[in-house]
């Protein structure tokens, strides 16, 4: 089989114990990211009296971690692309870790802020880069399957997050603050996942397109010994043409996609990650008291695991651009639902189905972003487009909260539905077909 390219090969292979290994670990960093995403809403109600009633450091504090996930996402991806996907990960939990732990020990509301950007320059890009090291690794035809999974475990963060933010918000075990255990519990998962981390093996492609050809076959090697005769005849596909710089992203066919991504992490972001920040605001805006608004959170984040493991056996079976925009429809219908109704019966109903259905869109565009665009730029592509994301969360509580101030959670609602459109003409017009293809067949066509 050394005959064959990298990833002729690894096409070829069964799904071996390696590549389960990798996507739980993958996606126990994924817990860790959503976790510390999520944590943003439930501090800023838990906080309000150390805030001091202060409305701009209320904003603030929801911002910082976003702020600071735009910078780490767009520089880590670009280090995964020069150095590689497995130093990159690695860099980005140690310097969350630290940050997070400084972050549980700060003893004034301006401290908090700045380690709370700080974690978010860590872990910025701990999406965008566990998509990429496993649709790397993945054969094509479980691809969008396995990325999903690794998101499954990850979602598993929003539900904790929201579920230990009701049970230590108005606790001190031990005389220290509930919020203080939220932050350092996720700098010690962080710690326990970068030496699991360790273990994983770089990624042949990624060695194969910098000229280390000895390094990426032996990397290959690796699954084709736990695969043995279960793997089949590799065929050959075609090349990777050259390697890309980043300024060829706005050029040619490339072009195309790549405004398609940024146009989509713009406004996808205000339905996604707008719900699951607002959420505890919007309920306490009802007139929820904050240890009934941290239960209905809960509740409502109930939904992102159930609505990842749903998707699960869906992904390979359906377009996943289309997969994209039928999520995106769903968050529509839920979000107004969720935005109108004042029963707190309903509330927990539609706040589940809207993060539900969140989910399912969020599983299929993680895998699908990550598969159009050649391994020597993968990583940048997603990453810097992924970025734009993560600053439009950070304007997210400057825009957002005064929507809900000044006009209510009904015409909060409207702005996301608005957003959600955007992403679904963005999509259908613009996107390409990827679902059971190559990922060299997919970087070179235009359909």
């Amino acid at each position: 089989m050394a005959d064959f390219s990298v990833a002729a090969r690894l096409n070829a292979l069964p799904i071996t114990a390696l590549h389960r290994k990798a996507t739980v670990v993958i996606g126990i960093g994924f817990f860790f990211d959503l976790y510390e995403s999520f944590l943003s809403g439930i501090l800023a109600v838990t906080l309000t009296e150390e805030l001091g009633g202060s409305a701009t450091a209320k904003k603030l504090l929801l911002a910082s971690v976003y702020v600071g996930s735009f910078f780490g996402a767009l520089i880590m991806s670009r280090v995964a692309d020069r150095i590689g996907r497995r130093t990159a990960f690695l860099a980005t939990l140690a310097v969350y870790s630290v940050f997070s732990l400084l972050g549980a020990f700060s003893n004034s509301v301006e401290l908090l802020i700045v380690a709370r950007f700080l974690a978010g320059v860590g872990i910025g890009a701990e999406l965008p880069l566990g998509a990429v090291y496993l649709a790397d690794l993945l054969p094509s035809a479980v691809r969008g399957r396995f990325v999903a999974l690794a998101f499954t475990v990850g979602f598993c963060g929003m539900p904790v997050a929201g579920f230990a933010g009701m049970a230590l918000a108005p606790a001190a075990p031990l005389g220290i603050e509930g919020w203080r255990w939220l932050l350092g519990a996720g700098a010690v998962g962080a710690v326990l996942i970068w030496f699991l981390r360790r273990t994983l093996p770089e990624s042949p492609r990624w060695l194969e397109s910098v000229g280390r050809q000895a390094e990426a076959d032996e990397a290959t090697r690796r699954f084709e010994r736990l695969a043995g005769d279960r793997a089949r005849e590799p065929v050959e596909l075609e090349p990777e043409r050259e390697r890309l710089s980043l300024r060829q992203l706005f050029a040619g066919q490339w072009r195309k996609r790549t405004v398609m991504l940024w146009i989509f992490h713009v406004f996808q972001t205000v339905g996604y990650y707008g719900f699951g920040t607002m959420v505890p605001l919007v309920l306490q805006q009802k007139g929820f008291e904050v240890t009934s608004t941290l239960a209905y959170t809960a509740l409502s984040y109930l939904g992102y695991p159930v609505g990842s493991l749903l998707s699960v056996p869906i992904m390979e079976r359906g377009e996943r651009k289309w997969l994209v925009c039928g999520g995106a429809l769903a968050m529509i219908a839920f979000g107004l639902a969720f935005g109108f109704t004042t029963s707190a019966a309903l509330i927990a109903v539609f706040g589940f189905c809207y993060t539900l259905s969140s989910n399912f869109f969020s599983n299929a565009y993680h895998a699908y972003e990550v598969e159009i665009f050649p391994t020597s730029v993968r990583a940048t592509a997603a990453g810097s487009a992924y970025s734009i994301s993560r600053l439009t969360n950070a304007a997210m509580p400057f825009l957002l909260v005064p929507v809900l101030d000044l006009a209510g959670s009904a015409s909060l609602f409207a702005v996301i539905v608005a957003a959600m459109v955007l992403v679904i003409v963005d999509v259908a017009v613009l996107g390409p077909r990827t679902t059971g293809r190559s990922l060299e067949s997919i970087s070179y066509s235009g359909r």
